[in-house]
């Protein structure tokens, strides 16, 4: 990172990436290949991309006994950007969630997930090429802090203790039987989130950021969350504000979700909490074809970190047959080189996924609804985008 916040990136990279578990061991080595292709067939030998592979989730703690190696968080801190596959979530005590865990060490503030329409697959709706936004999802706080406490533990006991006799709350109904959960959200977090997505806007020439939120129910922190990002857009971005060249606005979360099926072309980029930015991000995504085309993001626009990620899980039910679509992981690849300023390399990998789903070929999830649709197995899918990529 230069001290001006911009990445720089040599031509020669090491990016360290996590297989993954279940349909990770497929679609992971696929999505290096495919990048490899793109990054040759864009710039020749000037650039190149060495892999390094390092180890979370099970084939982690089977090699090791930890789930989520310092080794790796190591090397994700020391080489900025990196990229994973979906990772099962461990059974019982120590990590929540794995994703999680990685975001919070980090830092990764900006969970972004684009959501565009890709011409060819079939949507549950009637214009899903009017869907265009980027949601910047905040990842640290909100529920998602882990701040919680199960029914009838002590923990859970001494917490209603402390807010009934110390602050005087007489609204939890059934206290005896009650868990109870946090949920922190600051100035500071509010500003950063609401700060990348303005950049972001105004960067790629789009309209809009919209905060999304639920502050009519929640005053003081999704209302918070609304009333800072307001003031952090006047006071950072005046000027813009005041040429019309941005609008910033807000929309009741539930509103949003109704208006986004009924009036996408209103929205571009949407800034939002935690747990809002969950359903928002895989409701979007729904409406352009689903989560196996939606690629994401874990970001932190101040140190430079970013860990690029399949958005699905690991689909134990499907892992090694050989039908899992690697859309996801592969767009979120996109999203690494476009990060990276190799934004050639990216676009060979979506117009060629786009000239294959024009065709009707895709995995079995997609091409079951096309017209015409020639469903293809996740390796022989990898193969054709190379050949597409080679010939340009």
């Amino acid at each position: 990172m230069k001290n001006n916040g911009q990445l720089t990136v040599p031509d020669k990279v090491t990016i360290p990436y996590i297989e993954g578990d279940g349909v990770g061991q497929e679609i992971t080595p696929l999505m290096c290949r495919v990048v490899d292709a793109a990054v040759s067939a864009a710039y020749g030998d000037a650039r190149k991309i060495t892999w390094m592979e390092v180890l979370a989730g099970g084939k982690a703690y089977e090699q090791t006994g930890e789930w989520l190696p310092q080794a790796t968080l190591d090397a994700f801190s020391t080489y900025l950007v990196g990229i994973k596959g979906p990772l099962m979530t461990p059974v019982g005590g120590g990590i929540r969630s794995l994703n999680v865990a990685l975001r919070q060490t980090l830092d990764l503030y900006v969970c972004q997930r684009p959501v565009r329409y890709f011409k060819g697959v079939e949507s549950p709706v009637k214009h899903p090429e009017w869907v265009d936004m980027c949601v910047f999802r905040e990842n640290t706080e909100d529920i998602y802090a882990g701040i919680e406490w199960s029914a009838g533990s002590d923990e859970a006991q001494r917490f209603y203790r402390f807010v009934h006799e110390e602050m005087g709350v007489n609204k939890v109904r059934f206290p005896e039987t009650s868990a109870f959960g946090v949920k922190p959200v600051s100035r500071e977090g509010s500003e950063r989130l609401v700060r990348s997505a303005i950049e972001y806007a105004l960067s790629h020439g789009l309209p809009s950021v919209t905060l999304v939120h639920k502050g009519n129910i929640m005053k003081f922190t999704e209302g918070g969350f609304k009333q800072w990002g307001y003031a952090l857009a006047e006071r950072e971005f005046g000027e813009v504000l005041a040429s019309g060249k941005l609008v910033i606005k807000d929309c009741i979360c539930d509103a949003f979700l109704q208006n986004a099926l009924l009036k996408p072309r209103d929205y571009s980029v949407i800034a939002t909490l935690n747990l809002n930015g969950d359903y928002v991000s895989d409701m979007l995504a729904a409406q352009v074809g689903g989560i196996g085309i939606a690629p994401g993001a874990n970001i932190n626009y101040e140190t430079g970190h970013a860990i690029f990620e399949a958005t699905h899980g690991i689909a134990p039910d499907i892992a090694g047959q050989d039908v899992v679509n690697p859309c996801s992981i592969l767009l979120s690849a996109v999203m690494m080189l476009d990060y990276m300023g190799w934004s050639e390399a990216g676009q060979l990998i979506t117009d060629g996924i786009e000239t294959l789903f024009g065709e009707g070929c895709a995995t079995v999830d997609l091409a079951r609804f096309m017209p015409h649709g020639r469903p293809v197995g996740t390796t022989e899918f990898g193969k054709k985008l190379i050949d597409i990529i080679y010939k340009g």
